[in-house]
């Protein structure tokens, strides 16, 4: 997986959650997002569910016993939606 889907991804988390006080760079792809870190919450998680689907047509389940494991991370979220892109050939 490359480094460019993580750098999108954390460009897409700073502009879905106006996050004008990170950059890319400054951005750690493995500090927790949720429960400390960068201290995102449940609606954000949403906000964020609904941009990746629109962008990655990538659907993440909130139901599901693995979605605090998608979300732990933009490198757990990179891979996620890089599996799922692969189980669609898209990529």
């Amino acid at each position: 997986m490359s480094s460019s889907l993580e750098n999108e991804l954390k460009q897409m988390i700073i502009d879905t959650l106006s996050l004008e006080d990170l950059s890319v760079a400054s951005f750690n792809s493995h500090e927790a997002l949720f429960g400390g870190g960068y201290e995102l919450d449940s609606i954000d998680a949403l906000e964020l569910g609904l941009a990746i689907r629109k962008k990655y047509d990538v659907k993440i389940d909130a139901e599901a016993d693995n979605v605090k494991d998608i979300f732990a991370s933009v490198s757990h979220l990179a891979a996620f939606i890089y599996s799922k892109q692969l189980e669609l050939k898209r990529i």
